[in-house]
């Protein structure tokens, strides 16, 4: 088996250079999200793997469905491997829309271009580096003609930013997919089992509008809606109380990342927008911190006299929760990443939301592990100036590659 390993690293290294010209196209087509016209990549990204004699199953998304999740085009992309019957069949999703770049870069975000052994570019790290990770694992396992069993499906799809239900969650509702295991995009050396919740939430806080010359003929929201912040930042603090038992995850947390409101400089305030985010730890039930959030917001606005209040869930991702089918994943990605990287690979949870627990909620066991560094941090993910080290794209495609190997081999 050892020579088989070899003979997998040896192929992943001949093939490098390709690998990597194959991210850097991908990271050349944008996929901003919001706007979120993510088909022109799903075309190019079918189009690359033709190349590779690999046929991709597109899926486009109906208009209407698309935009009303507040997305301009969605196709997403299932590349089937069938061996021969008597193993399972294993998963790969990677998802290619990605935050827009915003301000700072010193590459251009959509290059891909590598400068002393890093590539850089928006999804250089989350996460289209893993849609080259599993492509060349897969492309590695099929070339040494070995008997295999079972199957391999590429999941490339394109809604992890607002949700993943239009991605994965769209493929398993309607019966496009039912893998045995799954291995979703990574984004640090460690094998992730477990993450948050995130429940975001739209509040739209009502005034009156008045000239500011007499602003006491109308009802300031501003006013209103910095009763609310205030009233949630101070939940932010009794949070910090609160803590997980999973490795990785500390606390839960609450962000107000966008506001919107106000008229003119003149003019009392009539309307004021929030947008929040509230990352729930595993342990946390996802019906009551709802209903706290909606008990502290309204309990605000209550105590500036004039002001009301809409509140609307805009998304409720719930944790991932490690099932017990996951440890031949696990056992065989801590095995070889060891062997690879030459050290141990823990196992932990990681802060952040995932498409991955949408295979769990329906039963597949799964894992989160794939090209990225030791943090999340390191890579600049969501930062200007992201980009991925070639080295660990090499070896994190052979580790993947080996894992598929004992598990389908």
């Amino acid at each position: 088996m050892t020579d088989r390993y070899a003979s997998l690293d040896q192929w992943i290294d001949a093939h490098f250079d390709e690998e990597v010209r194959f991210l850097q196209a991908l990271v050349q087509v944008p996929t901003d999200t919001p706007p979120g016209n993510n088909a022109p990549h799903a075309e190019r990204t079918a189009e690359l793997l033709a190349g590779f004699g690999i046929t991709a199953e597109k899926f486009p998304i109906p208009a209407a469905e698309a935009q009303a999740h507040g997305l301009q085009s969605v196709t997403n992309l299932i590349a089937r491997r069938r061996y021969a019957d008597g193993g399972p069949v294993i998963a790969l999703n990677a998802h290619g829309d990605v935050v827009p770049p915003g301000e700072g870069w010193t590459h251009d975000p959509y290059g891909g271009a590598v400068v002393d052994g890093k590539l850089y570019g928006r999804a250089s790290a989350v996460s289209k580096c893993d849609f080259a990770t599993y492509t060349f694992a897969t492309r590695a396992i099929e070339a040494l003609g070995l008997p295999l069993k079972g199957g391999v499906e590429l999941h490339f799809t394109y809604d992890e930013e607002f949700g993943g239900e239009l991605g994965p969650g769209w493929l398993l509702r309607h019966g496009h997919t039912k893998p045995d295991y799954e291995i979703a995009a990574g984004f640090s050396y460690q094998v992730v089992t477990a993450h948050n919740g995130c429940l975001q939430m739209e509040v739209t806080v009502h005034g009156v509008m008045a000239h500011a010359a007499i602003p006491h003929t109308g009802v300031d929201a501003l006013q209103g809606a910095t009763a609310i912040l205030s009233a949630l930042y101070a939940q932010n603090t009794a949070y910090k109380q609160i803590s997980s038992q999973v490795p990785g995850i500390t606390h839960p947390y609450l962000n107000v990342g966008r506001i919107e409101g106000g008229t003119n400089t003149n003019v009392v305030p009539g309307k004021v927008v929030l947008k929040l985010d509230r990352r729930m730890i595993p342990e946390e039930d996802p019906v009551a911190v709802e209903a706290d959030i909606r008990r502290v917001i309204t309990e605000a606005a209550a105590s500036v006299p004039g002001v009301t209040v809409e509140i609307k869930r805009l998304l409720m991702a719930h944790a991932l929760k490690p099932l017990p089918g996951n440890r031949p994943l696990v056992a065989a990605l801590q095995k070889h990443g060891e062997a690879v990287f030459g050290e141990p690979i823990p196992e932990s949870g990681t802060p952040l939301y995932t498409d991955v627990r949408l295979y769990c909620e329906r039963g597949i066991p799964a894992v989160i592990y794939g090209a990225g560094p030791r943090t999340v941090r390191e890579s600049n993910a969501k930062r200007a100036d992201e980009h991925l080290v070639l080295e660990d794209l090499r070896r994190a495609t052979q580790v993947v590659a080996r894992t598929l190997l004992d598990l389908l081999g």
